[in-house]
């Protein structure tokens, strides 16, 4: 008989936030069933799947077939999400920061949300809230096949809910005073504000799949916060203090960095300064040759708070015939490790960093 098992609203914890993986809950078995015997006839939804879709209008339907009942089920969710289009999937760099701002806690600060932390951190983008396996057959020689379901009015509701939380989130995030907008927290929070936005758009795509497309009218891509976001970080100088550097070449190595993110390097009084100490000094000899070691140490610093948002450092050793060209081989090898290592510490902070409300 024809079933439609789907999560109630209190175990999905409304709103959520992302597309959630119900792999785990949704199959009906685990396993391959290589002994269950065939179902003679078939089930209408084999022999005569339009006719069994037609009868059906308030649910989506997909059928899915496998060497096993296990994979059979995969491919019948696969299936369903193919329905919405390509549209609906995410980067999955964007359900990894979804999952690291929701494991921090952070997002509950910028919206009223009722979120099931155990749900959402399982997000991904390869199935749908509300999809469910709803029945299965085989022909006993080996080809399984099952029926997977989607109740559209549960999942409209669902769906327009998370939408709606979003939405929310976004607003908040942006809602600040100009002196707020033009630092690096307000570069962060559009930052963020446009993988929610990506994430609610792929919502407006199930949404209008299922018949309620007014749900998605008006909705902001992603890539309009980030275009702000790049407009913030125009607006940002930071302050580079280098000591005991050699022609500037630290403090080139570091201005670099910082510029490949659209930041300003200079100017007087900046809100944001790297604060860097150097120290090289001669070390042991092998042989011919001699040494010159290289103690690194750069902070990043709020210099109205004082607090370091970005500590950075290193050391090392490099050898030459002479103490100059070991020296000069030392700031060679620093210039290398800032251009790529700090340069991708930076990425990471920035694009990650979500600060609390």
């Amino acid at each position: 008989m024809f079933r439609a098992k789907l999560f109630s609203l209190a175990k999905v914890g409304l709103p959520c936030l992302c597309l959630v993986l119900v792999l785990a809950s949704c199959g009906t078995g685990s396993g391959a069933v290589a002994t269950v015997p065939p179902r003679v006839p078939q089930p209408e939804w084999m022999s005569n799947l339009s006719g069994f879709m037609s009868a059906r209008p308030t649910y989506m339907i997909a059928v899915g077939s496998g060497n096993s009942r296990q994979v059979a089920e995969m491919d019948a969710l696969r299936q369903l999400v193919m329905t919405f289009g390509t549209d609906v999937q995410v980067d999955t760099r964007l359900v990894e920061s979804y999952r690291e701002v929701i494991r921090s806690g952070v997002v509950a600060s910028w919206g009223d949300t009722a979120l099931d932390r155990t749900i959402v951190l399982g997000a991904g983008m390869d199935n749908l809230i509300g999809a469910e396996i709803s029945d299965f057959w085989t022909d006993g020689r080996g080809n399984h096949h099952a029926l997977a379901v989607m109740n559209k009015a549960r999942a409209i509701q669902v769906y327009s809910e998370m939408l709606r939380a979003n939405l929310e989130i976004i607003a908040n995030l942006t809602d600040m005073s100009v002196a707020e907008r033009n630092t690096i927290a307000g570069f962060s929070r559009y930052q963020f504000a446009a993988v929610v936005a990506d994430m609610s758009v792929s919502y407006g795509v199930v949404l209008s799949v299922l018949g309620a497309p007014h749900h998605a009218q008006g909705l902001r891509r992603g890539d309009d916060f980030r275009r702000q976001a790049q407009e913030i970080v125009r607006t940002i100088p930071i302050g580079i203090n280098v000591r005991n550097d050699r022609a500037g070449r630290i403090q080139n190595a570091f201005a670099g960095a910082f510029s490949e993110f659209g930041f300003r390097t200079g100017g007087t009084n900046p809100r944001y300064l790297l604060d860097v100490n150097v120290v090289v000094h001669p070390t042991d000899h092998a042989g011919a040759n001699v040494f010159a070691r290289m103690e690194l140490t750069a902070n990043l610093i709020d210099t109205q708070t004082l607090s370091v948002l970005l500590p950075y450092g290193f050391n090392l050793r490099e050898g030459h015939r002479t103490q100059l060209e070991a020296e000069n081989r030392a700031f060679l090898v620093a210039e290398q490790r800032i251009a790529g290592e700090y340069r991708n510490m930076l990425s990471n902070h920035l694009f990650q960093l979500v600060p609390r409300r």
